[in-house]
């Protein structure tokens, strides 16, 4: 039976949200919640399986009616007093998202201000998703209007965990969709917390849920359920085809974003008092844990050494140690990516890969946490992993071009396409290179992807298809309707 008491506060033990109650887990089973700064649990959460997954759904579809019934206009005030209530308890979600992914506190508060604008962003769009008139004859008139799915279905990473809640959940929601999440169980405590305020802010009961759990069990039995209407899914290339090749039986769309190799690709004339600070954050926030990290640099060889001394300069001054120090980076998240990181580097170096600088971990960081060494390699033969596989880590690997065309070829050489970052003061190459890098986004001259949450992100390639963010996140999480009526 599901223990459907009041959510208790302040307990270490965190519930499920199903059927607009918090619940523990059918099977009564839990999850460790580690801090990844001193690899200790602090709390646990439920481990949802295929039975609580099927409550979850059950209870969205018997919401869809209800939700989709309140007037878009009020669902957008609802999401606005979403953003509300995540403002005036900003200070809360910074220190949770912060212990839960082991972020610089600057970079959790950032995360937090971004996840509120989604709220904001899409509760503007309320009462304003149309659809067209179509000429057609004298005799009929033709026009479309968009409709939610129903019941879609969002598993969420672990790298950006407040962000990524409100960049899935806001638009679904205003559109009039019942949304089930499963957040990754390594960091989930922001959307648990947020997901509470969503509530307190009038989404129907039943038209959010809460599924934690392992990606094996309540993420499969999600993705597989035949009450899905829509998917959508960050993570591993691996994991998405798994995902894809499941959601093709029952037939149901999916919007994949995949993972990223993305250059940032410097010619001799960038502005480099602008480009390095950019180029060292892009590689170090969230310790690397990025899709959209800037992770291979590519430099003009006519100006390799200036460029390269110029980022090394900095890329040294990185320190990474706990969140509420403040530093530059965090840990990974758990001991698995760390070992996988640290291969990386370790590989690295074995194959001679000259080590250009390296940032510092904390003296005061515990022994116990999940940190790695920020490095700089360079040059990287194109044929090494560092060229084209995703480290996921505060890894940045160098490569010389000698000119646009060969630009270009680097950037386009691995498998993945979704960021490129392009620094130039040449206004014709700016154009040339954005129109001819294989991606979703270009930034040229500028920091990135973080936070832009009215423009349209996603991959191509093994990166992933659909998109997210601005306007383009509404077609997502809808379906075209086309309707004829002949009036003689």
């Amino acid at each position: 039976m599901l223990d459907t008491k009041p959510r208790p506060e302040k307990v270490d033990e965190k519930l499920a949200l199903i059927g607009g109650q918090w619940v523990r887990a059918v099977e009564g089973e839990t999850l460790p919640v580690i801090d990844p700064s001193t690899g200790k649990s602090y709390a646990t959460v439920q481990r949802c399986k295929a039975e609580d997954v099927n409550l979850a759904i059950r209870g969205a579809r018997a919401a869809t009616f209800a939700w989709q019934r309140v007037q878009p206009l009020e669902r957008g005030r609802i999401l606005r007093k979403v953003a509300t209530l995540l403002r005036d308890n900003i200070v809360e979600l910074t220190e949770i998202e912060a212990l839960d992914t082991g972020k610089p506190r600057a970079q959790a508060a950032f995360d937090i201000e971004v996840a509120i604008r989604y709220f904001d962003y899409y509760a503007g769009l309320g009462g304003k998703i149309d659809g067209y008139t179509i000429p057609f004859d004298s005799n009929h008139q033709a026009f479309t209007i968009r409709e939610p799915h129903g019941v879609t279905a969002h598993v969420l990473p672990w790298n950006y965990p407040a962000q990524m809640f409100a960049r899935d959940v806001a638009p679904a929601l205003v559109m009039g969709n019942a949304v089930v999440v499963k957040p990754a169980e390594e960091a989930c405590q922001s959307a648990i917390r947020m997901a509470e305020l969503c509530l307190d802010a009038g989404v129907h009961p039943g038209a959010l849920s809460i599924v934690t759990g392992l990606g094996e069990e309540a993420g499969a039995a999600l993705t597989s359920h035949p009450g899905i209407d829509h998917i959508s899914f960050t993570g591993s290339p691996e994991v998405g085809t798994i995902i894809q090749a499941t959601a093709a039986r029952n037939n149901v769309g999916c919007t994949m974003e995949l993972g990223g190799k993305s250059p940032q690709i410097v010619f001799a004339d960038a502005d480099l008092e602008r480009a390095v600070p950019a180029i060292v954050a892009s590689i170090v926030n969230s310790a690397g844990q990025t899709c959209s990290a800037g992770s291979r640099l590519l430099v003009e060889a006519s100006a390799y050494d200036r460029i390269v001394t110029k980022v090394a300069d900095a890329f040294s001054g990185v320190r990474a140690g706990v969140w509420h120090k403040n530093l530059q980076c965090g840990p990974l998240i758990n001991d698995i990516q760390q070992k996988r990181v640290q291969r990386f580097i370790d590989a690295a170096r074995s194959d001679n890969i000259p080590l250009i600088a390296s940032g510092r971990i904390d003296e005061e960081a515990d022994p116990a946490g999940y940190f790695v060494t920020p490095s700089l390699f360079g040059p990287v033969p194109e044929s090494n992993s560092l060229a084209h596989e995703e480290v996921f880590g505060p890894v940045l690997s160098v490569q010389p071009f000698e000119d646009e065309s060969d630009a270009i070829r680097i950037a386009n050489s691995t498998e993945y396409g979704l960021v490129a970052y392009i620094w130039t003061r040449d206004g014709g190459r700016q154009l040339r290179l954005a129109k001819n890098v294989q991606c979703g986004q270009v930034f040229v001259n500028g920091p990135g992807a973080f936070g832009n949450v009215e423009l349209p992100f996603g991959g191509v390639k093994k990166s992933g298809y659909g998109r997210e963010k601005g306007l383009a996140a509404i077609e997502e999480y809808s379906v075209l309707k086309t309707i004829l009526i002949h009036h003689g």
